[in-house]
C-alpha cells in the first residue's frame, strides 16, 4: 500500500506524463524503494553490484539446447559493438542456467559419467555420436571466428555473469549421493568441484532470473 506522500508523487508523475501525451502503467513505481539487504547465508548475492552496464540483459536457459544460450549472450555483446561501437564495459549480460540447462555449468567428467550428451540430445561436432563432453567448455575451431571463442569460460572471463539454479544443483548432488553411496555433505562437495569456475549458485533459477530483471536486465528466453 502506498503512503500518502508516495501516492501524491505517483499521481503528480502520472499527471506530468499525461500532459506530455504519455501514459503510466498501473504497476509503475516512479520512485522504487532500494532492494532489501540479503540475510547472511549460503548464497552469494553480491553479483547484482556488477550489473552496471548501460545495456543489460538476462538470458534464461532452462535446457541444454546445444549451448545456444551462451552463443546468444555473447553474440548480443558483439552485435552492439558492431552496430553501435559499444565497448564491452557498457554491456552487462547475465546468463541463468536452470533445470537441465545447469548441465552446461558442469565439467566434462560429469558429462561423460552421467551420459548428459545422450540424455540432452547433444551430438559431437561431427554429428556422429552423442557428446561425452560439455559442448560450451572448449573452443570448436570448425565453428569459425568469432564463434570459436563463444565458450562459457570466455563469457565469464569477459565479465559475463553466470547463475546456476540451486534446485537443479540439488538434483546433481542427489545423483552423486546415490551413485557414490556417500553422505549429503560429501556429494555436495563433489558436485561443487564439478562446477565450472565462476558459476554462482542461487536459490533457484526463477529467483535468479527475476533478481536480474530487478537489477535492470531485459529478459530473453535463450534455449
Amino acid at each position: 500500500m502506498l503512503t500518502p506522500r508516495r501516492d501524491f508523487l505517483r499521481k503528480a508523475g502520472a499527471a506530468s506524463l499525461l500532459a506530455a501525451g504519455l501514459t503510466l502503467p498501473a504497476s509503475a513505481e516512479p520512485f522504487p524503494e532500494p532492494h532489501p539487504e540479503p540475510f547472511s547465508g549460503p548464497w552469494d548475492l553480491t553479483w547484482p553490484d556488477r550489473v552496471t552496464g548501460r545495456f543489460r540483459a538476462v538470458f534464461d536457459s532452462p535446457d541444454v539446447a546445444d549451448g545456444d544460450a551462451i552463443f546468444r549472450a555473447m553474440v548480443w555483446c558483439d552485435n552492439y559493438k558492431e552496430a553501435y561501437g559499444t565497448p564491452r564495459s557498457d554491456m552487462s549480460p547475465v546468463l541463468v542456467l536452470r533445470h537441465k540447462g545447469l548441465r552446461l555449468a558442469l565439467n566434462d567428467a560429469m558429462w561423460k559419467r552421467f551420459d548428459f550428451g545422450k540424455d540432452s540430445k547433444v551430438l559431437t561436432p561431427d554429428g556422429k555420436e552423442w557428446a561425452v563432453a560439455n559442448p560450451v567448455l572448449s573452443s570448436d575451431p570448425s565453428a569459425g571466428e568469432p564463434f570459436a571463442s563463444y565458450t562459457l569460460p570466455n563469457f565469464i572471463a569477459r565479465g559475463g555473469i553466470v547463475l546456476g539454479c540451486g534446485v537443479a544443483f540439488g538434483e546433481v548432488v542427489s545423483r552423486l549421493k546415490k551413485a557414490d553411496a556417500v553422505s549429503d555433505s560429501v556429494a555436495r562437495q563433489r558436485a561443487l568441484e564439478a562446477l565450472v569456475p565462476g558459476v554462482i549458485l542461487q536459490p533457484s533459477g526463477v529467483f535468479a532470473v527475476l533478481r536480474a530483471q530487478e537489477a535492470g536486465c531485459k529478459y530473453i528466453i535463450a534455449s
